[in-house]
């Protein structure tokens, strides 16, 4: 295939309602071609469209989340007649609606990114736009478009002052520096740090709790929280109640209620 990409450069699985979506290319941190792009986005539109699929979970094999795109194989790709390999291409390869932050950002159902470690430039941005973010001890967030040249392409702008206030969010896109995951944690940046070897399972762990949840409601709670964003208070307030009014009307509300009075664990079917 183009670019060097296996069909196992992007896995994927489903267990017990929870899809997980692996970056399988250790060889070169996990950066990802154009094919990788691609295939990257068909697995998060995959479980998007799933019943069966509850939550996703994002991860890595190897030392590194994932270093940015593959700039550096594009260039040679591209070399001229000459031999030499031409300057990399700008990363607006990375631009369309259908790229992967902006699935991830889109996306109803709840994504779990789990870190296990370092996640620069396009890999830090894909990894922002999962709602939730669990960070390996050893792993680390490397905002470094700065020192590059460029700026973050894929949402990061966006998404840093939202996450931090403007002055944190400033120092760091300014600075460029890297994040060690302890910091990132103390910044809000991620929910938690855990120890190297047992950063999926507690991923796995954190899905399935999320997963044994009604999946109607907690869809619909990530559409209000992503539409809080932009309302004002009372406008916010009225979209609210009226999704509250057609959660009522489904039998996972009537199961909720029941169990609840049964004092049992409910069983949500998604309907």
């Amino acid at each position: 295939m183009a670019d060097g990409v296996k069909s196992e450069d992007v896995l994927y699985e489903v267990q017990e309602g929870v899809a997980t979506i692996t970056l399988n290319r250790p060889e070169r941190m996990n950066t990802i071609s154009r094919p990788m792009l691609a295939q990257l986005t068909g697995h998060l539109l995959r479980a998007e469209g799933d019943p069966e699929v509850r939550v996703v979970i994002l991860t890595a094999v190897g030392r590194a989340f994932c270093a940015g795109l593959d700039l550096a194989r594009r260039a040679v790709d591209s070399g001229d007649s000459s031999g030499e390999p031409a300057k990399p291409p700008p990363p607006s390869v990375a631009l369309p609606r259908n790229a992967p932050p902006n699935v991830l950002f889109e996306m109803t159902k709840p994504t779990v990114c789990a870190i296990n470690g370092g996640a620069a430039g396009y890999g830090m941005d894909t990894a922002l736009c999962c709602d939730i973010r669990i960070m390996a001890e050893g792993s680390k967030l490397a905002p470094a478009f700065v020192k590059r040249g460029i700026v973050p392409e894929s949402g990061g702008t966006w998404i840093l002052p939202r996450l931090l206030g403007w002055s944190k969010a400033a120092q760091i896109v300014f600075t460029g520096r890297t994040l060690p995951a302890k910091e990132c944690v103390e910044l809000g940046l991620a929910s938690e740090m855990v120890p190297d070897g047992e950063l999926l399972s507690r991923a796995r762990s954190l899905a399935g709790e999320i997963a044994a949840n009604a999946p109607l409601a907690v869809q619909s709670a990530k559409r209000l929280m992503r539409m809080g964003q932009e309302q004002t208070f009372g406008d916010h307030v009225d979209h609210v109640y009226l999704q509250f009014l057609t959660l009522m009307r489904t039998d996972d509300a009537r199961e909720g209620m029941t169990s609840f009075m049964e004092k049992r664990a409910p069983k949500f079917e998604g309907r």
